[in-house]
């Protein structure tokens, strides 16, 4: 019963880094958005409060290795029946999701790094977080509730709570201030689910005989 075992720690493990991984982009977010408030597309970086961005920017790819942990404990809980169509939008969305997250963290870190910053470098920085990784952040979470509800491995109520959030996100996108924290606070609920449901179930995995 070994493999049993081990099939149940790795998955509570990436759980946690689900957690870890709502919890740093959620303050990323924050910190970007009491400093540059309001139209973020059109404000100026506040000069008391540059702190608060580079510190954002500190978080940010810490949040990006996270998430990659954060998938496989999304695949491992749906087993190996996924759809292999949804599989390659949730796989995709995810990567593509992390790669402009990052390109967006590196065009805000060199025009903070500027003296006079230009507002092509501020806009092409906020439209990339903003619009394009928020984008692919709601496709990721409408392919995980699609796999989900499929499959059967979510609750209905948490399904369609996914669906609902990928919806607002993919229409919203950049258009409501702080809409963005929708997505930490997703993967958030998510990872507690997956963790309480491998709690539970490993008890019942480790029953069995030597």
């Amino acid at each position: 019963m070994e493999p049993t075992t081990d099939r149940l720690k790795t998955p509570r493990a990436a759980g946690m880094a689900g957690v870890a991984f709502a919890l740093l982009l959620g303050a990323a977010i924050v910190l970007m958005r009491i400093s540059i408030p309001g139209d973020a597309a059109d404000a100026t970086i506040d000069q008391d409060r540059r702190w608060a961005v580079q510190l954002a920017l500190q978080i940010v790819p810490f949040a990006g290795i996270f998430f990659l942990w954060f998938m496989g404990a999304l695949r491992a809980h749906t087993g190996e029946a996924e759809d292999r169509f949804i599989a390659t939008v949730f796989l995709g969305s995810g990567f593509v999701f992390v790669a402009t997250l990052f390109a967006a963290a590196a065009a805000a870190g060199t025009v903070l790094n500027e003296e006079t910053p230009s507002d092509f470098g501020r806009h092409y920085a906020y439209t990339l977080l903003a619009t394009y990784a928020m984008r692919m952040a709601a496709v990721f979470v409408l392919a995980t509730s699609m796999i989900g509800r499929t499959l059967g491995v979510f609750p209905r109520p948490l399904a369609m709570l996914g669906t609902l959030v990928g919806l607002i996100l993919i229409v919203v996108g950049a258009g409501v201030p702080w809409s963005e924290l929708l997505f930490p606070a997703w993967a958030l609920v998510i990872s507690l689910y997956i963790l309480r449901v491998r709690r539970t179930a490993a008890p019942t995995g480790r029953a069995g005989p030597p």
